[in-house]
């Protein structure tokens, strides 16, 4: 009688266990991967955009060096006829420096500050180019069935990825875009 008891548990937990087993499998969920480096790269607009942003970063970088060097003139002249101007003299020079100083650092929090126009800039060029790299993957992830979609280009560390789970290629054709070969022979 006891072993027809150990018998039928073991049928009843090797029936759990296939069960399970079973559902695991069911569930299997699809997961890719993207470089959106790679994408964003390959897009023309991008590249407009971005070669756009270096100018005018490189621009007003130039600009705000012109105030620093004029900044360097009037401090050296300022030590050399220190000792020959008057105590008014010396406070409104010191004050024309400290002024220009200033000017100096508003310009540079201006154009590169965190809400500087280069990152105004950025957003107009740049941020609607992402959306429509992100729709992109939405899409591809909704009619592909996949579970996740990882960013290789990300902080997200992967020490083994399949090429074959590389969908950036997918991405740039379904925007519209030609690929320039697969993104793991463009790092």
């Amino acid at each position: 009688m006891r072993n027809i008891k150990i018998l039928t548990m073991k049928k009843i937990v090797l029936s759990v266990v296939f069960i399970a087993a079973s559902a695991l499998a069911s569930m299997a969920q699809k997961w890719v991967y993207v470089d959106t480096d790679y994408i964003l790269k390959n897009i023309p607009e991008y590249n407009a955009a971005q070669q756009e942003l270096d100018k005018l970063s490189i621009q007003w970088q130039q600009e705000i060096e012109a105030k620093y060097g004029e900044i360097d003139k009037l401090y050296k002249a300022y030590q050399a006829e220190q000792i020959l101007l008057t105590e008014d003299m010396r406070k409104k020079r010191e004050n024309e420096i400290i002024a220009k100083e200033k000017e100096a650092k508003d310009l540079q929090k201006s154009k590169f500050g965190v809400d500087g126009e280069l990152f105004q800039k950025r957003q107009d060029l740049v941020k609607p180019i992402q959306d429509k790299v992100y729709n992109a993957i939405k899409e591809m992830a909704a009619k592909g069935a996949y579970a996740a979609v990882f960013d290789k280009s990300s902080d997200l560390t992967m020490l083994y990825v399949d090429v074959k789970f590389d969908k950036s290629d997918a991405v740039l054709s379904a925007m519209g875009y030609k690929s320039g070969g697969t993104s793991q022979n463009k790092k």
